[in-house]
């Protein structure tokens, strides 16, 4: 039975091998590496029963045989034994002297054999040494030269010792292989072979000069990949690889360097930009020795690039190059005997330098200033060497020269060197010019700062800030003098870009100085805010406050100024709400600004977080109860904190000031304001003497003031993060669910709809969210069907709706589709479409990220893949007087909808998106347009299938009536341009004579939009675009 068994294999594999050899089925090679891998036949076999084809006369049938064996050996060398391997190996390199037709097939076996892990010590030197003698490796065809670098690469990765042991006969083998190669794919393996035959330190011996330019023949590639290259290399694969290799080694440096140099001066801007690169790549690798004999050479062509390239690419490598260059010399260690290059190497770029730097109006003046800033950025040591000259001569030059502009120049060069020094830290004393230049550099930067020139003064006040932010080097005397001018910038300086500018040096300098800023600017900011506030109210006034508001929220950036500002603010809040002037909503709501800016600066901070939240929160709601308490009706005390803009901006307040508190203390807050919504618990309150008791959530119409106060409990319980229980949770939506249905107030009521609807979006799933759920339909049913809130009801549907389909909540489906149902709603029909915007757009104040809504990635895909059919079905069904609600939904929906998903929907959605066009509702076609102007310029093919519809719909509404409109227009009136331009010439003449009635338009905006989209009109077909 085995006997008949072994003879039924060998004859399947006679079979098999016959076939191959005939090629009859070049699928046999499969079957008989899976007889050998299975123990059907062993390798012996397998070439028993090739050895008549291995010994035909015809190289074509040997080669075919030996193919076979290869093709198998490649799948099944792991399973080799270390003999088979020998006398495989003997007999592969036996048939390297074989016909030329069979030696890709004999380097296949070659390459499978370099896989085994059992081949005897020396047989890789001797397949090698074979291969160097009997092959001629560059008169084969590609993928059989790479099956050669392959050899040599498995080899060079198991055998390393070995073929080290062949010394430089290695590298000299090595060089004749790759010499002459052409082709991309081979050439990024035999540029890493390279890298390791010098990273691995083979012996290159005589060689390397061979080595060298074998290599750096292919310098600078030029290399431009065939289109639809399948194998995806890409002329920077080529470069880095290659200046991998020339960077590698110093040895390499005496026959670069001369090639770099010479391609610097190539008119090629890509031969430059490669030659500076290599040679900053070079630098890292390179010392003192390598480059003495070129840094003339080197200097010189760098100094021509810099002072006469018109390109900002290559002035950038050359700066870099020079950096790169500096560091290296900085590096080098002296011998006592041996000269500093670096010192020499400086100097003569001073020299060529200097003198440039006195002539701030002429041209050259930048790249020298850029030149001295690289050379000095790459040590301390270049820095000092180049300081010790440039400094004074800058801080002469400043003095001497009297015009803004030129001081300016002067300024922003000292500058330069001033943030070189921010790099090394604090100021060393016996090394620093700087700190011997210290008064007259703050000299210098002082008298900027009270320039009458505003670009002078920015300069100014971002040298001052580096200044201060180099430790050690102000001493008290200047930070008075600092605070004094900041102050002045802030508060005096007419021009907002200074006074901005100055605001955010102060908050800079604030953090590394809280003790200075704390007991000078504070106090001094304060006393203005106060004497501005006693003064008439004037707009010099309004203004002058306004600043200080804003100068306190940008000076706290530290805890203990935090807590100096903070109750400044609340306490001129308070004075605000106790006067009775005209503007009082106006200047609470620019309180409340700067508040919103102190929270959102501390709370990366924990202490000064929590101490902000207990201070601001209580006070700002104690306020708001005081305000809502105020019996006296005629009185105005008070009553601008109620206005609904005050409020408003109290919201980001509050939320700023809970979002990033941690869970217990999160709970901690929240046992508090709760209570005091529900119960009316004021004992937490600062100042909680209160004329009546807080009920906002009962009847009556003395408490709709009381009312108006839920949107500060929905700022404060909608920013909570989600893992922290809320009391009396189900008790609050109740109330919050009947305030938001039987509430006359539309603010009131919003307000209540929407901390609703943040509950419910972070409310836990299960039961209890089910039957408040079920609750809030219950409610809305009736209110949508008819009475005289409706609106109302609409309002809290679209936020429950909001609320659930950011969750992929699984009621979220039937409350849209009620939304969809109201769209042919007389009534109601306009606000359920705009509806559409709200459930699409990431609300402002709840049910964002940033206030830890349950938020699933893709929501708005899922959306639209749900409910946009329904609005197209809904458009065709509809009658003539509400076609338009759908368009305004479906406008709203593509409106917010991720491009790319748009992009692949735009076939099927198009058509309605011109019908939106025609459109008489502003706000269809504002939206339709923003929807549009993206989608030309990503999807033109498409687009310019339409492009006669799409430019007498464009054209038509440059002249409606709204403002938006006519910028939208001729915004998407400049994208056509991007269509192919044979679709767009028919209609060129067309457009640009309807383009020239906006340039006359009454609208600034409207005009410069209308200037450049007739531009591009114009420029449409012109060569070279």
């Amino acid at each position: 039975m085995a006997a008949a068994g072994a003879d039924a294999g060998a004859e399947a594999l006679a079979a098999s091998v016959q076939d191959f050899v005939a090629g009859k089925r070049d699928g046999s090679a499969a079957e008989v590496a899976a007889g050998l891998k299975d123990g059907s036949w062993t390798v012996l076999q397998l070439v028993e029963a090739l050895g008549s084809c291995l010994e035909n006369t015809d190289p074509r049938t040997r080669g075919r045989g030996i193919q076979l064996l290869s093709q198998v050996l490649l799948q099944c060398y792991s399973l080799l034994q270390e003999k088979e391997v020998l006398h495989l190996v003997l007999f592969y390199e036996n048939r390297l002297q074989d016909h030329h037709l069979v030696i890709p097939s004999v380097l296949q076996g070659l390459r499978a054999l370099s896989m085994c892990e059992v081949l005897s010590p020396g047989l890789a030197v001797s397949v090698l040494k074979a291969i160097f003698q009997e092959v001629h490796v560059q008169s084969l065809l590609q993928l059989d030269r790479h099956t050669v670098y392959s050899i040599i690469t498995n080899f060079m990765g198991s055998r390393e010792e070995e073929l080290k042991g062949l010394g430089a006969d290695f590298t000299f083998g090595f060089i004749q292989v790759m010499d002459g190669e052409k082709d991309p794919r081979n050439l990024l393996v035999a540029f890493q072979i390279v890298r390791d035959l010098i990273a691995k330190d083979y012996a290159l011996g005589p060689f390397v000069e061979e080595l060298f330019e074998v290599t750096s023949c292919y310098f600078p590639i030029d290399f431009t990949p065939p289109p639809n290259d399948p194998h995806g290399i890409q002329r920077e694969d080529l470069i880095l690889s290659l200046r991998a290799v020339l960077a590698s080694t110093p040895q390499f440096a005496e026959f670069l360097l001369p090639l770099l140099i010479e391609k610097m001066d190539s008119e090629l801007q890509s031969a430059k930009l490669d030659s500076l690169q290599t040679l900053t790549a070079c630098c890292a690798s390179y010392g003192q020795k390598e480059l003495q004999e070129f840094l003339p050479s080197l200097w010189s062509s760098l100094r021509r690039e810099v002072f006469q390239t018109a390109s900002e690419k290559v002035e950038a490598e050359c700066l870099a190059a020079l950096h790169a260059l500096s560091a290296c010399l900085s590096r080098s260690v002296l011998s006592p005997d041996s000269e500093d290059l670096l010192d020499s190497f400086l100097s003569s770029i001073l020299q060529d330098c200097r003198h440039h730097l006195c002539e701030p109006d002429m041209k050259l003046v930048w790249p020298s200033a850029k030149v001295l800033q690289a050379a000095a950025g790459a040590s301390l040591r270049a820095y000092h060497c180049l300081t010790r000259s440039v400094l004074p001569l800058l801080l002469e030059q400043y003095t001497k020269h009297l015009q803004s502009s030129q001081r300016r120049t002067i300024l922003e060069m000292l500058l330069g060197f001033l943030e070189l020094q921010q790099k090394w830290g604090h100021v060393e004393e016996d090394e620093s010019t700087l700190l011997s230049l210290r008064a007259p550099v703050c000299s210098v930067v002082f008298s900027a700062l009270t320039d009458s020139s505003v670009q002078l003064q920015l300069v100014g006040i971002r040298a001052l800030t580096v200044l201060g932010s180099l430790q050690g080097f102000l001493i008290p005397s200047d930070l008075e003098l600092v605070v004094d001018h900041l102050i002045h910038l802030a508060l005096r300086e007419e021009d907002s870009q200074s006074s901005e500018a100055a605001m955010e040096a102060a908050g800079s300098l604030a953090l590394i100085y809280p003790k200075v800023f704390c007991g000078l600017m504070v106090p001094r900011l304060e006393e203005e805010l106060q004497s501005a506030r006693q003064e008439e109210s004037s707009p010099e006034h309004r203004s002058l406050r306004q600043r200080c508001l804003q100068a306190l929220a940008a000076v706290s950036t530290h805890t203990s100024i935090v807590r100096e500002t903070v109750p400044v603010l609340l306490q001129h809040l308070r004075k605000v709400q106790k006067g009775s002037e005209a503007g009082s909503a106006r200047e609470m709501v620019s309180v409340c600004q700067s508040l919103h800016c102190v929270a959102l600066q501390c709370q990366q901070d924990m202490e000064g977080y929590w101490y902000y939240h207990q201070t601001v929160v209580p006070c700002l709601l104690a306020m708001a109860l005081q305000a809502a308490m105020q019996e006296s009706t005629h009185s105005l005390l008070g009553k601008a904190l109620l206005e609904e803009e005050v409020l408003a901006a109290m919201v980001p307040v509050i939320s700023a000031a809970t979002t990033h508190l941690s869970p217990e203390l999160a709970a901690q807050s929240v046992s508090h304001v709760v209570p005091l919504f529900l119960d009316g618990e004021v004992s937490f309150l600062p100042q909680n003497s209160f004329p009546c008791s807080f009920q906002p959530f009962q009847d009556g119409e003395s408490l709709e003031a009381q009312r108006r106060l839920v949107v500060l409990l929905m700022a404060f319980i909608c920013s909570l993060p989600r893992n922290v229980a809320i009391p009396q949770q189900e008790r609050l939506l109740r109330e919050l669910l009947a305030l938001s249905c039987s509430c006359n107030c539309p603010f009131t009521a919003t307000t209540a709809a929407k901390c609703f609807a943040g509950l419910v979006n972070k409310h836990p799933a299960g039961q209890q969210l089910d039957e408040i759920l079920q609750l809030a339909v219950n409610r809305l049913e009736p209110g949508l069907a008819e009475g005289p809130r409706r609106r109302q009801a609409l309002t809290l549907l679209l936020w429950v709706t909001k609320a659930l389909v950011l969750r992929y909540h699984p009621l979220s489906s039937l409350l849209t589709d009620k939304v969809l149902g109201l769209l042919g709603d007389a009534e109601l029909g306009p606000a359920a479409a705009d509806g559409f915007s709200l459930l699409m757009a990431e609300a402002p104040d709840v049910l964002h990220k940033g206030c830890h809504a349950d938020l699933r990635i893709m929501f708005r895909q899922r959306f639209f893949t749900d409910n946009v059919p329904k609005l197209v079905q809904g458009f065709h069904g509809a009658g003539p007087e509400v076609k338009a609600n759908y368009l305004k939904g479906l406008s709203h929906v593509l409106n917010h909808l991720p491009k790319p998903v748009l992009v692949t929907e735009l076939p099927t959605l198009l058509s309605l998106l011109l019908e939106a066009l025609s459109c008489s509702d502003r706000v269809v076609q504002l939206s339709t347009l923003s929807c549009l102007q993206p989608l030309l310029l990503e999807a033109p093919q498409i687009m310019s299938l339409h492009v006669d519809t799409l430019v007498t719909k464009f054209l038509s509404l440059t002249s409606s009536p709204a403002m938006a409109v006519r910028i939208a227009a001729l915004r998407c009136a400049h994208a056509l341009t991007s269509l192919p331009t044979v679709v767009l010439l028919p209609y060129k003449a067309r457009v640009i004579r309807a383009l020239a009635k906006p340039l006359d338009d009454k609208k600034r905006l409207v005009r410069k939009e209308a200037v450049a989209a007739r531009g591009e009109w114009f420029l449409l077909g012109s060569p070279g675009r």
